[in-house]
């Protein structure tokens, strides 16, 4: 049995890594931290854990052998660095950190300390994401050329536990906005299903509609629209939004030299394959979860599956550097009106 410590109660912590970990045998939830005392305490009782009065004091507890940090994005580098120093292995949601500076110290302590370093990115766990790679993989569509992949909802009003004080819109906690919040999931799944990585980035991030409580425009971009040059040749669009105010999108379509394949495109059939001579495949896999309706991610077990049988993740910081490299990238971008390489 792992003991495992849970730092940041909010959200993503309540509606996933708690409930997941609940629902896994091997392991158990010894320790919960949140700047909440109250709620700390309230989820402690709940999942029959301690609640300590700081994540330095959870950290020094030497019968918790693994973490969450699920606390907001500016914390997660400080956070994680010291759970690896004390010899924790780290679960750390999205977004990586806030810097890439930031991101690569997260990487470096991990190498350095032996411990493990896996980052939330769950859309590529999802069956239908799955099914996808096997089959593009597998020559399915040709070459692919060109793509388009989008994630959109209507904010994070719905998703803070305190709406009237959302972190996601402050700077100085969030760095970024949809891009960060949603454009990584997106650019960490283009590069999963196409084996490429994202080489270079033309992009836009801005503040269409979002205000703060006083009204003024939040200060973290509410949409981001990005080119994506990879390295393997193919070409494409990334949008991540907070102002899709219909049903959210979470669709990604593939143009090859053989097909296009549709992903999450149509409400019936969650992967189509439409190939050059005129024949179609329809596969009714999974719904992907939203905001509205969640579902296993898959991140926890997966986690869990690492810890006990001491297996490197696949969804490591090392690997997460390079969708988080694109992240910077189309911020720099946006700023200066540029084209900029990663790394």
């Amino acid at each position: 049995m792992i003991n495992i410590g849970v730092i940041g109660c909010g959200k993503i912590a309540q509606v996933r890594h708690l409930p997941e970990y609940a629902d896994n045998k091997q392991v158990k939830i010894a320790g919960v931290f949140d700047l909440c005392k109250e709620r700390a305490e309230e989820i402690a009782g709940q999942y029959g854990a301690k609640a300590y009065d700081s994540y330095q004091e959870l950290l020094q507890d030497e019968s918790i052998q693994a973490v969450s940090v699920c606390a907001a994005n500016a914390a997660h580098c400080t956070i994680t660095v010291e759970a690896l120093q004390a010899g924790k292995d780290v679960l750390c949601e999205k977004p990586m950190a806030v810097t890439l500076e930031e991101c690569e110290k997260m990487v470096q302590t991990a190498r350095e300390t032996g411990k493990f370093l896996m980052i939330g990115h769950n859309q590529r766990l999802v069956q239908t994401h799955a099914k996808a790679k096997k089959l593009i993989d597998a020559g399915e569509i040709g070459k692919i050329l060109t793509f388009k992949t989008n994630f959109g909802h209507k904010g994070p009003e719905t998703w803070a536990i305190d709406s009237k004080n959302i972190w996601f819109f402050d700077k100085k906690y969030a760095a970024f906005g949809a891009m960060a919040d949603l454009g990584i999931h997106k650019t960490d799944l283009i590069q999963f299903l196409t084996g490429q990585k994202v080489e270079s980035v033309m992009a836009y991030l801005g503040t269409r509609d979002k205000k703060d409580k006083e009204g003024n425009p939040v200060s973290v971009d509410d949409n981001a629209i990005c080119i994506y040059q990879m390295s393997g040749g193919a070409v494409g669009t990334m949008c991540a939004s907070w102002t899709y105010y219909g049903e959210e999108d979470n669709s990604t379509i593939l143009y090859g030299t053989e097909g296009v394949m549709r992903i999450y495109d149509n409400p019936e059939y969650s992967l189509i394959v439409e190939k050059k001579d005129g024949t179609k495949a329809y596969y009714a896999l999974d719904k992907i979860q939203t905001n509205d309706a969640q579902t296993k991610s898959g991140i926890i077990d997966l986690w869990v599956d690492c810890l006990v049988n001491r297996i490197p993740p696949e969804i490591s910081g090392e690997e997460a550097l390079y969708a988080m490299k694109a992240i910077f990238a189309a911020k720099e971008s946006s700023e200066k009106g540029i084209i900029v390489k990663c790394g």
